[in-house]
């Protein structure tokens, strides 16, 4: 698809976006160690010495991912727990509203970034920013509907942890199936019964 956009357009029209979306995808299928300005031209269909119009080197490129992810991931979760909401369980809906759409929290680019940080130090930290900053949203959602600061902690954890331990795991669920579950998914995370209308703020798909 990448390939094939850049030929209609021809090499001198390929874009800073176009070099970042081929990186994105080969950093989700094949890693970081083959994302390389050699392996990206050829996706694109274009000469390689059009990359510097955009990036200065590999590793601006590299930083570029970081920050995409960020912005994909990271900011989605945090401002769906800010949102204000009557009870502590349609505020956690809201959050579990990124998680089961790929527009707001990119799941295979979370898992990647996550490989990815166990081979450098600085996306290793650059991980660890963005989880406490995760984790502290989601903390401070708890601690707006009257739970203790030590309490919403760890119901932070465990809302966020049980997240990216089921994206590891890549169950082979469909997604009416884990609908389904919602009710009380959500009700483990907050310890307070559903009602009848927050129950149906959980979308269940056909199928």
């Amino acid at each position: 698809m990448l390939a094939e956009r850049a030929r209609s357009r021809g090499p001198q029209r390929t874009s800073r976006e176009d070099w970042i979306e081929a990186a994105l995808d080969t950093l989700i299928s094949e890693g970081v160690d083959q994302v390389k300005v050699m392996v990206i031209a050829e996706k694109l269909s274009c000469a390689r010495s059009s990359f510097y119009w955009y990036f200065k080197n590999r590793a601006a490129l590299l930083d570029a991912l970081l920050d995409h992810w960020q912005s994909a991931n990271a900011k989605s979760v945090i401002s769906k727990s800010l949102m204000p909401a009557p009870t502590i369980n349609a505020a956690l809906i809201n959050v579990f509203a990124c998680w089961v759409d790929e527009t707001l929290f990119d799941t295979r680019l979370d898992f990647a970034i996550r490989e990815w940080a166990r081979r450098s130090g600085a996306v290793r930290r650059a991980l660890d920013i963005s989880d406490s900053y995760i984790l502290d949203a989601l903390a401070q959602m708890f601690v707006r509907y009257n739970y203790t600061t030590s309490e919403a902690e760890t119901r932070a954890r465990i809302v966020y942890y049980t997240q990216i331990g089921y994206n590891t795991m890549d169950p082979q669920e469909t997604m009416a199936e884990r609908m389904t579950r919602g009710p009380e998914y959500v009700f483990c995370m907050t310890g307070r019964a559903l009602t009848e209308d927050e129950a149906k703020m959980i979308v269940r798909p056909k199928g």
